[in-house]
């Protein structure tokens, strides 16, 4: 999975995009983003095979999916 802070057509605010989720299923995926809000203390949304979540939260993503057992890159900025 790739892990990405982006902020480019966002109107100035940085979201944290997780990639490479289309192979889970969408109850697992809602499931980790629960965590991920929860965990951030922050909201975010599924988008297609992508997962948002608020701000610049790369390092607690990551921590959160590797305690899932998934293999995360830093992509990007």
């Amino acid at each position: 999975m790739d892990v990405k802070r982006e902020k480019s057509g966002r109107g100035g605010k940085t979201v944290t995009v997780v990639y490479g989720m289309q192979h889970i299923e969408l109850r697992e995926r809602e499931q980790i983003l629960k965590r991920l809000k929860t965990s951030c203390g922050v909201g975010g949304t599924l988008k297609g095979p992508t997962m948002e979540v608020q701000g610049d939260n790369r390092d607690n993503v990551q921590r959160i999916l590797q305690e899932a057992g998934f293999q995360v890159v830093f992509a990007g900025g």
